[in-house]
C-alpha cells in the first residue's frame, strides 16, 4: 500500500482573513509551494452520504476571478461525472449550465463596474 499527501497551508491575518493559501503534493510532481487565490475541496462521507466541503479564497480574489473559477470547476465536475457514471447527457446539462452561469455572472460583473 502506497500513502500520497497533499498539504495545503492557509495564512490568516489578525481579523481571519485568509491572506495566503500555499500547496505542494510531492508524489503529484509539485516539489515546490504553489501559491492560490482559492481552493475547493470536496470529500464524500459514504456512510453519512453527505458532501463536506472546505471552500477557501484570499481578499486577493477578484469578483470576475472568482466567475472563472466556479465555471472551470462545474466544467470540471461535468467531466469528472461523465467518466464516472458516463452518463454525457447530464453531464452535457450541467456544462450549459455553467456556461449560462458564467454568462449571467460576467453580465452582473459588467453592470456593477458600470455603476461605479
Amino acid at each position: 500500500m502506497n500513502n500520497s499527501t497533499i498539504q495545503i497551508d492557509v495564512t490568516r491575518d489578525e481579523s481571519q482573513m485568509i491572506t495566503d493559501i500555499r500547496w505542494v503534493a510531492p508524489d503529484g510532481g509539485i516539489d515546490a509551494y504553489q501559491t492560490a487565490k482559492a481552493a475547493f475541496l470536496g470529500l464524500w462521507d459514504g456512510e453519512a452520504r453527505e458532501s463536506l466541503r472546505i471552500d477557501l479564497w484570499t481578499g486577493k480574489m477578484m469578483v470576475d476571478e472568482m466567475n472563472d473559477f466556479l465555471f472551470q470547476s462545474m466544467m470540471g465536475m461535468a467531466d469528472t461525472f461523465a467518466r464516472a457514471t458516463r452518463n454525457v447527457a447530464l453531464s452535457d446539462e450541467l456544462k450549459a449550465f455553467a456556461k449560462e452561469f458564467h454568462r449571467k455572472a460576467s453580465e452582473a460583473l459588467e453592470a456593477e463596474n458600470k455603476g461605479q
